[in-house]
């Protein structure tokens, strides 16, 4: 448990983003993790995900959900950023942006280790 905790604290201090073309950078303290997106399984998924952080809104974005060994969730710009006046860990991973909700784009492609997804409430759109 006190490893989590140190890991979600390092991950709440260094969580930035850069997006360009199709790959995403995560910049964590340990190195940088590029994420390759797929525009061409869910094409306005892709655009807002690279709308948001090339305005910088991932930037101070905390990783409100970890589960060692099996997913770290992030990417509420509302609550969930740490230098942002609404920022609010109780309330983090239930907030979004300021534009307007997406339709799902669901795909076959499997959830292995390393995929990013979206993750989405009831009704899915």
């Amino acid at each position: 448990m006190r490893i989590l905790i140190k890991v979600f604290i390092f991950l709440f201090l260094t969580n930035q983003t850069i997006a360009k073309e199709n790959f995403m950078i995560l910049k964590l303290k340990d190195g940088d993790v590029k994420i390759e997106l797929f525009d061409d399984v869910a094409p306005k998924h892709v655009e807002r995900i690279k709308t948001l952080a090339n305005q910088g809104m991932y930037d101070n974005v905390v990783f409100h959900r970890v589960i060692d060994g099996f997913m770290a969730q992030t990417g509420d710009v509302k609550f969930g950023n740490s230098s942002s006046k609404d920022f609010d860990l109780n309330r983090a991973g239930i907030g979004g942006s300021n534009l307007p909700d997406l339709k799902q784009e669901f795909s076959s492609l499997p959830h292995e280790r390393g995929t990013l997804s979206m993750a989405r409430s009831s009704p899915p759109d």
